[in-house]
């Protein structure tokens, strides 16, 4: 019996594209986690594209560190860091190596292993609050720096995978500037989500952080 079609993995070329072409395109797709406790499934409703070195909202904007090694490897890998020493956040690196493109996934809907999701989440209210947030959803698929660098398509046994999924048309998607991002970048309508769909987290804007006197 052949896998259904939404059930196919998505190769490397899907990745190898320009950042705003994959970005809305990942909208609808299905993110599998396989965690020790069991896989789990979250169908991609929200997400924001950052253009390495061209963007000023990007982590890639100054070059190469330490920090954001995994943006300039190939396509089709994960790239995890760590925010505000609190959270964790999930990219899916695009274009050719050394491009430092990349999705940061913000929310999504959990459609397996939602048990798992809510031992992880306690405090949300519903499962639509489960993944709605990108610290949110790191923390319900237990991804953290661990999974930096994975590939998602390196087969059945990689932790991370994208599977086709639904696509979504384009007059169900709704862009407009990224969540929290501030100086030359806070412009950039590089922030795409599925239009009224419950699980989408709400848009909020740059606000600089006070240092303590």
């Amino acid at each position: 019996m052949s896998a259904r079609p939404d059930r196919t993995p998505l190769a490397r070329s899907f990745f190898d594209r320009p950042v705003l072409t994959v970005a809305p395109d990942i909208l609808g797709r299905i993110l599998v986690r396989r965690t020790p406790e069991g896989p789990m499934e979250l169908r991609i409703t929200e997400v924001e594209a950052y253009e390495g070195e061209a963007d000023p909202g990007s982590h890639a904007y100054r070059g190469r560190t330490r920090r954001n090694a995994s943006m300039f490897g190939p396509p089709g890998h994960a790239y995890v860091y760590f925010i505000y020493g609190m959270w964790f956040s999930l990219n899916l690196v695009c274009g050719p190596p050394g491009h430092a493109s990349g999705v940061l996934l913000r929310a999504g809907e959990i459609t397996v292993g939602a048990d798992l999701a809510r031992k992880r989440r306690v405090s949300a209210r519903n499962d639509r609050e489960l993944a709605k947030g990108p610290a949110r959803l790191a923390t319900a698929l237990a991804v953290d720096r661990a999974l930096d660098g994975t590939d998602l398509c390196d087969g059945p046994d990689s932790p991370l995978a994208l599977l086709t999924g639904t696509t979504t048309s384009a007059d169900l998607v709704s862009n407009g500037p990224r969540t929290g991002v501030g100086g030359a970048g806070a412009g950039h309508p590089y922030r795409y989500w599925i239009t009224r769909d419950p699980t989408v987290s709400p848009y909020r804007p740059h606000a600089p952080r006070r240092r303590s006197t």
